[in-house]
């Protein structure tokens, strides 16, 4: 049997980057998966197709995940079209960098709302099937950032500092009703919002991790798989690093 048969994933931010490596890895262990972005795109149908080659149940879905009825609507429809939700990640996310002097409220409020806000949506929306069927995981996308901090993203570290401590305080709450929530803190992984930065902080980066390159999108894929699988069954409240021994 595969790790994660006969369960449904829904996967934020899901078409692409980190989120389209979770989707795919999901499927392959067995998993039925629902994912969503901001529109239903030729990315969002490639990415439909590609996961229901490997025999699963897959439906990708418009949907604002930093909108708390867009969020709650998501969540019963796939639902009511899969039949439950038993892992929930929460991946959707932006970075809007730059330094505080030249910050603007925008660029505050947007990245606080998309990375934050939308990760109490979706576990608000959630978590009320989840408390029913008493099982449960949920896997919340953090950062190194969000750790340690990081100059010129003061917005970014903010709203994943703040994703860590809302995983540690939920995981308290449900975790009496046998429901799961950790975070996973990527470092360096080379993405599509990875792809912008310039050749030289990519290369300063990679300086700075012992492993010496940056991350796949797979190599968070292959730990959200083991978090949303009964190996972790006694795993929660916790905050896992995917960074390759960078010390941030």
């Amino acid at each position: 049997m595969k790790l994660l048969e006969g369960k449904t994933a829904l996967i934020t931010g899901g078409s692409r980057g980190i989120g389209k490596a979770i989707a795919i890895a999901f499927a392959q262990v067995g998993a039925n998966v629902a994912f969503s972005d901001l529109a239903y795109d030729d990315l969002a149908k490639s990415l439909e197709t590609e996961l229901k080659k490997t025999g699963v149940k897959a439906k990708g879905y418009a949907s604002d995940a930093s909108k708390y009825m867009d969020s709650e609507n998501l969540v019963n429809e796939v639902v009511a079209e899969f039949g439950s939700i038993d892992i929930l990640v929460n991946n959707a996310g932006i970075t809007r960098d730059t330094l505080m002097m030249r910050m603007t409220e925008e660029m505050w409020d947007d990245v606080i709302r998309i990375n934050l806000k939308s990760v109490f949506n979706l576990t608000k929306a959630a978590q009320k099937y989840m408390l029913k069927q008493r099982k449960g995981s949920i896997i919340n996308m953090a950062s190194v950032v969000g750790i340690g901090g990081n100059a010129g993203q003061a917005n970014y570290a903010a709203s994943k500092g703040g994703l860590i401590a809302f995983t540690k305080s939920v995981a308290q709450e449900i975790g009496a009703r046998n429901i799961r929530v950790n975070a996973i803190a990527p470092g360096f992984i080379e993405t599509e919002m990875t792809a912008k930065l310039p050749e030289d902080v990519k290369k300063g980066w990679t300086e700075r991790i012992p492993l010496k390159r940056a991350g796949q999108p797979e190599d968070v894929a292959n730990l959200a798989i083991f978090l949303a699988s009964e190996m972790s069954s006694y795993i929660t409240g916790q905050v896992i690093t995917v960074c390759g021994g960078m010390n941030k």
